[in-house]
């Protein structure tokens, strides 16, 4: 994500749930227990992602030896980050900055949201759209990156399929639409033997925890498509239109995959990301932040310049010209709890890391961000080669972005049972009407409620 974003989103998603560029935060227990008491005039950091907790840690000594301002960094424990924050906030030193996951953090934590509005760096941004505001437009929530996913591949195993006698293909480019990735990838599955590798694509990840790229990436498709149409941004009445199209790409996976659809229950998205890594397949769908998870293999065989993005297509009319889904889930927020002078201090502490030369080259180099909306980002080469694919597809105004709209998701509780539902369906034990009917109802159930 990277880092920050992740998007639970990841995380949240996080399910979730790891915007356009790697977002990362916090967690108490790995770098400096929850107990610690921080200066009260200072700055305390409760960081979203464990991977970003030592170059946050970077960051903030050199800050201190700059400015002399203190900065504390604690990191909550994956998937335990509002129960961290919920702790943290209640003790005499709490969080000076803290992440909200978007609109429906922001309908919790809005009472400690500091209005951020007339900011320095609220005001640098390139996309005044990506910030976190309430309904009258005032500003809750910064994002730390902007972000995205689509379908990553291995190059070098893709040309050689594509020189293959009878490929569906003959270059990447000629894969604009479904109907062209389904013929692709059935024809690697035919082939696998031929090529070297165990599918078309990764292992589907289903197990408990671990299905936030179906039950929130994916499905953040057939929503976007259907607010598209509707001209609508949120709306109770979901009906799910786009069902189909959510489907056929999903059955793709399963059925084109390292592993048969029955097995997917039981993987994780470690499996699946180690299935790309170790050259098993050619396709895996993550986003930006996947990069370290696929470099870090032990075994990994794919090479830098061999790793690249193309949307997810997922069957709709007139999806040649999309790109790969853009945005952010995850923002930092300033605690309007703190103490004046603590306020401050964050203030001031953001403003070097989004305005500052020196504070975004940090972000940049320590890979806690690839890209971020700001204006001093403009200048940055991102470090690792998904963070690039991300600035080339951000910079491609010939293709519309698919928006990060599972941000209006009715619950963490909504994601996680319509993954149980996507396992359930993967193992034969429901079809997909189960799926559709519980999206549809139970969204309009919560939004409702």
């Amino acid at each position: 994500m990277a880092m920050l974003s992740r998007l639970l989103s990841r995380r949240s998603m996080l399910g979730g749930s790891a915007a356009l560029a790697v977002a990362a935060t916090l967690t108490a227990c790995s770098g400096g227990s929850s107990g610690d008491s921080g200066p009260a005039g200072g700055v305390y950091l409760l960081n979203f992602k464990p991977e970003a907790e030592e170059a946050f840690k970077t960051i903030a000594a050199t800050y201190t030896n700059m400015t002399g301002v203190a900065v504390k960094v604690v990191t909550a424990a994956s998937g335990n980050y509002q129960q961290t924050l919920q702790s943290e906030v209640a003790k005499s030193n709490p969080p000076t900055i803290f992440n909200i996951n978007g609109p429906v953090g922001l309908a919790t934590w809005k009472d400690y949201a500091l209005d951020l509005s007339d900011t320095d760096f609220v005001k640098a941004l390139t996309d005044k759209s990506m910030a976190l505001t309430d309904d009258e437009g005032v500003v809750y929530g910064t994002p730390l990156a902007t972000e995205g996913y689509g379908i990553i591949y291995n190059a070098a195993i893709l040309d050689k399929y594509f020189a293959m006698e009878g490929a569906k293909a003959s270059s990447v480019e000629e894969i604009k639409s479904f109907a062209t990735l389904k013929e692709v990838a059935e024809d690697i599955q035919e082939r696998k033997a031929e090529l070297g590798v165990e599918g078309a694509f990764a292992c589907t990840s289903l197990a408990s925890g671990e299905d936030w790229r179906w039950h929130t990436h994916l499905a953040n498709y057939p929503v976007f498509y259907e607010f598209r149409d509707k001209g609508v941004t949120d709306t109770p009445d979901l009906e799910l239109t786009y069902s189909d199209d959510y489907k056929q790409i999903f059955d793709l996976y399963l059925n084109n995959s390292t592993v048969k659809p029955s097995a997917a229950a039981a993987k994780s998205v470690t499996d699946s990301m180690a299935d790309f890594a170790l050259g098993k397949c050619v396709f895996v769908q993550n986003g930006n932040w996947a990069w370290s998870q696929i470099s870090e293999v032990e075994g990994n065989t794919v090479k830098e310049e061999d790793i690249h993005f193309m949307p997810i297509y997922v069957g709709v009319s007139g999806e040649e010209r999309s790109g790969i889904a853009l945005g952010t889930e995850n923002y930092l927020s300033i605690n309007s709890k703190a103490s004046q002078e603590a306020q401050q201090a964050s203030i001031d502490f953001l403003s070097w890391l989004f305005n500052d030369a020196e504070g975004a080259g940090m972000l940049v180099d320590g890979s806690i961000v690839s890209v971020s909306p700001y204006s001093v980002f403009s200048d940055l080469v991102p470090a690792d080669p998904l963070g690039q694919e991300i600035s080339k597809f951000l910079n491609d105004k010939e293709l519309y972005p698919i928006n990060w709209v599972f941000q209006t998701f009715p619950s963490p509780d909504f994601k996680d049972q319509l993954g149980s539902y996507l396992a359930q369906y993967a193992s034969g034990k429901e079809d997909w009407n189960a799926v559709k009917d519980y999206f549809v109802s139970e969204w309009r159930a919560q939004k409702t409620a």
